[in-house]
């Protein structure tokens, strides 16, 4: 056998089992690749039929809020013959607020605003394009997104309605429109991207479960920049200028309680423990709170009034909601107490005091609750409850509070003087005399 032949018989020997080695490898990472894949997909959050039940659900508690719940509790609280106009600001502000969500405030709001996103989301989910059947948010993986979005519009629309009880009874029914609608987009869509969106205060560990700087801190200092800019009403002082009926404010509020549970425990955006403790902590502070008021002014001003314990129970509301994910039922009890002191210290004295109109204590109640229930969130967080509560910190929350107060005031204040200048924003005072009712909109109650 020559020499030639044995070598190419010993190569062959050689690459023989070399080929059987690759073909094995090829047939096992062919066989790996779909097994991969599937394990891969078996891992991404499935959308869950349990959580979008009650994300559902707590979308339809929020729009109560709204409508009838704060329409009717500020209706109730201003004078007879500004009643339909006032309760026409919550119905209306819902009705603008849902085609600019739609429009560009989802997109605004929670998008990637690429390079600017610690500021503002992007233009992604225009008139809501992108967002498909099976598609979710990566802030709620297993709902689908148009329960993420409607959700979150519910919190778009009671934010700019709660800044009405600031300025009742004396603002144009069309500037209010206009200043809502610029509002809308212009302040509370960054605001929401900043905390919830990926935006600077979240990414920064600013904590807000369920809007207390979001809603309550940005509308109670929104509705105060508008109240001063505006002027006190006709007649603030001098006049009567009583609730007309705290029947119905009674019933507002109690809408607002029970709405109130799809505020706080469907921020978890799930149905489960965390979603349990927040509806918990949410009525330990509320009740706590209504109580606190009702004490204090029973001490203070002699007699505990309806006023007096509906106002406590949406300011314990108030104060509870950056916390009530983040704390247990004992920090929800000291919130609320706290809650209670603060709305009834501010709505009662300190707006008298300062000499600031005010009008239904939109700043008293939602602003500096707001600000209470931020700060006491860093104090009582417990890693138990959410572990992100490891991480709380005061200076922090007073950085999330300072940022949004000074943002929200000038923005609203420029917002303000541009309406001022094109359209005016003050009804005449032959308007304000007669009542808005009959003035704005050619109706009354009777």
């Amino acid at each position: 056998m020559s020499s030639k032949l044995m070598r190419r018989m010993g190569a062959g020997a050689i690459a023989a089992p070399l080929l059987s080695l690759v073909y094995a490898g090829i047939a096992f990472a062919q066989e790996a690749a779909p097994a991969a894949a599937a394990a891969a997909e078996a891992a991404k959050p499935k959308l869950d039929s349990g959580d979008t039940a009650w994300m559902l659900t707590s979308t339809a508690l929020v729009l109560m809020m709204t409508i009838p719940g704060l329409a009717l509790f500020y209706g109730g609280m201003v004078r007879k013959k500004n009643v339909l106009a006032t309760v026409m600001q919550s119905f209306a502000i819902t009705c603008l607020v849902t085609v600019l969500w739609f429009i560009a405030g989802y997109s605004l709001a929670f998008s990637d605003g690429g390079v600017y996103n610690a500021y503002v989301g992007g233009t992604a989910n225009l008139f809501l394009k992108g967002i498909g059947m099976e598609s979710a948010n990566s802030l709620a993986a297993t709902i689908p997104e148009y329960v993420f979005m409607m959700f979150q519009m519910t919190f778009a629309i009671i934010t700019p309605a709660l800044i009405a009880g600031a300025f009742a009874e004396r603002m144009k029914f069309s500037s209010m429109l206009v200043f809502m609608a610029l509002w809308s987009l212009i302040v509370y869509s960054p605001i929401a991207h900043w905390v919830w969106g990926g935006g600077m205060l979240g990414s920064a560990g600013v904590l807000d479960f369920a809007g207390g700087t979001v809603v309550h801190i940005n509308a109670g200092v929104a509705g105060l920049v508008t109240a001063l800019v505006l002027g006190r009403r006709k007649g603030y002082g001098t006049e009567n200028m009583a609730p007309h009926n705290l029947v119905l404010s009674l019933i507002g509020a109690s809408l607002l309680w029970v709405g109130w549970f799809g505020f706080n425990a469907g921020s978890a955006v799930a149905s489960n423990a965390l979603a349990g403790v927040a509806m918990a902590n949410t009525q330990i502070a509320t009740a706590a709170a209504g109580l606190t008021w009702m004490l204090a002014e029973w001490m203070f001003r002699g007699k505990p009034s309806i006023l007096g314990i509906i106002s406590g129970a949406v300011a314990g509301l108030v104060a509870i909601t950056p916390a009530a994910g983040f704390v247990d039922p004992m920090g929800s009890l000291w919130i609320g107490i706290a809650g209670g002191l603060v709305g009834f210290i501010f709505a009662v004295y300190v707006k008298h005091w300062l000499g600031y109109d005010d009008s239904l204590d939109a700043f008293g109640v939602h602003g500096m609750c707001g600000i209470t229930g931020a700060i006491l969130t860093a104090v009582f967080a417990s890693p138990a409850v959410n572990e992100l509560g490891k991480d709380a910190s005061v200076m922090l929350q007073l950085y999330g509070i300072g940022v949004t107060i000074a943002y929200t005031a000038v923005a609203t204040f420029v917002i303000l003087m541009v309406v001022k200048l094109v359209m005016g924003l003050r009804v005449e005072e032959s308007a304000e005399v007669e009542g808005l009712d009959l003035r704005l909109h050619g109706e009354s109650v009777h």
